[in-house]
């Protein structure tokens, strides 16, 4: 038995939503991100209690078609924005993906989606992408220019306006703001 999760986007709350079911003692064979895959059949009372524990933490389980597949198309264009799928993958447009991948048009799917996000299937990847570039201009393992060509950037401009546009700082200033809150931190 498949559950769908809401709002579950990354390892971390993969990691959580493992150690709910260890507390309700729920036997489950895998968890990934959107889906918990049980062992067993869970009755209502259970997954009651199961939805209960992932709402205090910011996740809903879902029980509806519809909203399993905007769930699913979250999914599918984070891995892509986080550049976790093939390489003849990462060559696609966005639309092609999601269309391969859910077997449906893309015009549905796009509305669809903006029905129940209130914002473009093309706004949350731009916005998961500028996540990942955040992600690792933290790490600071990587230059702008690495950057940019890992995660398939036209160019450094393009991945610095889309950034911008997004958060409001340049991915420089935005470097710069977060070694200033560690250099608080060290001082405290």
């Amino acid at each position: 038995m498949i559950l769908h999760v809401k709002n579950m986007v990354c390892n971390r709350c993969v990691l959580y939503v493992e150690r709910i079911l260890k507390e309700l003692a729920i036997a489950y064979d895998k968890v990934n991100v959107g889906e918990i895959h049980l062992s067993n059949e869970l009755g209502e009372g259970k997954k009651q209690e199961l939805g209960k524990h992932l709402q205090e933490i910011g996740l809903e389980l879902i029980d509806n078609r519809l909203n399993q597949l905007i769930e699913k198309s979250k999914k599918l264009i984070l891995e892509l924005a986080r550049n976790e799928v093939s390489p003849g993958e990462k060559k696609q447009k966005l639309s092609y993906y999601l269309t391969d991948k859910l077997h449906l048009d893309y015009f549905y799917l796009s509305s669809l989606f903006s029905a129940a996000e209130g914002r473009t299937i093309e706004k949350y990847f731009i916005e998961q992408r500028t996540e990942k570039v955040k992600e690792l201009l933290v790490f600071d393992e990587l230059s702008l220019s690495e950057i940019a060509y890992q995660l398939e950037y036209s160019s450094v401009a393009h991945l610095s306006t889309q950034f911008k546009k997004t958060t409001g700082l340049t991915p420089s200033q935005f470097k710069k703001s977060g070694e200033n809150k560690l250099k608080a931190l060290d001082n405290v």
